[in-house]
């Protein structure tokens, strides 16, 4: 059956449908040794052959939903073009394209979801998706009434004030203060920038969550497979 090629190619595993439909615009996908650069064009895989940047694409032989206690120093991109470690790089399953969901920080550890589901990642990264992210956060100075009050707010930063989060101070040290602080948004390197806009660099930033999952006992570069009903606990806006 006719589909068209960004639905085909986000249920083969290939990105999500938006990253879809950019590969497509930018002219690295073909049907049958055609070159298709119009959106909306359709296949069907079991007929045509479709191939990305001229490797095959093939339907995903199982998907897959994987929590991963991404390490300090690893980038969100399965390959980096500055040769900088990438998810590949990791110890994950062979033979299965999975791409991660959402970014996290390189200089940043903790929970990052992987999938061949482009479906799923399409979803859980669309904009209007608010489940939370829980982080832990070390940061310099000592975070008070004030800042916390400013962070339930929302902070005014470049692009925008963010929606207001929510933080708790879990404990103190001379000159850090350590805090748990979810966000339902994703501005690029948004809890550095808060903190940052407050005086207080953030000096480690640790996902412990994404939703109702939690990351657990995973060490860094750990992972395991979800669950049916984890990953379907994802997609419902949970309110932690």
């Amino acid at each position: 059956m006719k589909e068209r090629l960004q639905k085909i190619l986000a249920a083969s595993g290939v990105a999500s449908r938006r990253a879809c439909e950019k590969l497509i615009a930018d002219g690295r996908i073909s049907v049958n040794g055609e070159i298709v650069t119009v959106l909306g064009s359709v296949a069907d895989l079991d007929v045509d052959d479709i191939a990305v940047d001229g490797q095959p694409v093939t339907q995903a032989a199982e998907i897959v939903y994987i929590a991963l206690n991404k390490p300090l120093g690893v980038v969100s991109t399965c390959q980096d073009t500055h040769d900088r470690p990438a998810i590949d790089s990791l110890d994950l399953p062979e033979n299965l394209r999975l791409y991660p969901v959402g970014r996290l920080d390189m200089d940043s550890s903790g929970l990052l979801l992987l999938t061949n589901d482009g479906a799923f990642a399409q979803q859980m990264t669309h904009p209007a998706f608010e489940n939370y992210k829980t982080y832990l956060v070390e940061t310099r100075g000592h975070v008070d009434e004030d800042d916390l009050a400013a962070l339930h707010s929302g902070i005014e930063l470049t692009d925008g004030k963010t929606l207001p989060a929510r933080a708790e101070i879990i404990a103190y040290s001379p000159t850090r203060t350590r805090l748990k602080i979810a966000i339902r948004e994703g501005k690029n390197r948004q809890i550095r920038r808060m903190l940052g806009a407050l005086h207080h660099p953030v000096e480690n930033l640790q996902r412990i969550a994404v939703g109702s999952l939690q990351m657990g006992n995973l060490q860094p570069g750990e992972w395991r497979y979800l669950s049916p009903e984890e990953a379907a606990a994802l997609l419902e806006k949970n309110d932690i």
